[in-house]
């Protein structure tokens, strides 16, 4: 467990009001039921930008994601420690060929591929029938090192991440910046659909 309370071998529950229209704010639980991140997601933004809280307060951030332009077809986002500055990964859209399947490459600081976030199951089925859940996994190096798997729930948008990143070297944060990023995506899909 590292000191921002995200372990690199866990699972958490994540969780979005289905009703929420100014913002997306999501909260992740351990599997004892106590906050273990807090994101508030503005909806009208010029650049995308946001921070992972430790609290619902939003004192104690611990990962932030930036948009590194503010119109583009394939975005790139760079996650960062926001104290040191640090860098923690970065992910890379894949445009126009998501429309079908979302999936986004990881890249290495200095901009090669080095796994990917991909959207699983009947991606192309969920587009019209949007009440069947989503599954994603984080790739990287060959190995899954994390899951996303929505489960079905009246009045809320849950999902299961499931990170088993022990002895890879990287960041449980920014696993958890991959899932949000992920979920924001299907969000933003959803409310062009409607």
């Amino acid at each position: 467990m590292n000191p921002h309370g995200i372990s690199g071998e866990a699972t958490y529950k994540i969780t979005r009001s289905f009703w929420s229209f100014l913002d997306r704010t999501f909260r992740v639980y351990d599997t004892a039921g106590s906050l273990v991140l807090f994101v508030r997601h503005p909806v009208l933004r010029l650049r995308e930008a946001f921070n992972l809280f430790a609290d619902e307060e939003m004192r104690q951030p611990v990962a932030t994601v930036q948009a590194r332009q503010m119109i583009a077809i394939d975005y790139v986002y760079d996650v960062t420690d926001p104290s040191s500055g640090t860098w923690l990964g970065t992910l890379k859209s894949r445009g126009i060929s998501s429309i079908v399947r979302d999936t986004w490459d990881v890249l290495r600081e200095h901009g090669e591929p080095i796994g990917k976030v991909t959207e699983d199951g009947h991606s192309i089925l969920r587009r019209f029938f949007p009440w069947l859940t989503g599954h994603w996994h984080v790739e990287l190096d060959g190995r899954t090192v994390a899951t996303i798997d929505q489960r079905f729930r009246f009045f809320i948008k849950e999902y299961a991440l499931t990170i088993h990143a022990a002895g890879t070297g990287v960041d449980p944060r920014f696993l958890m910046a991959c899932a949000l990023l992920a979920l924001l995506r299907e969000d933003h899909r959803e409310e062009r659909e409607r």
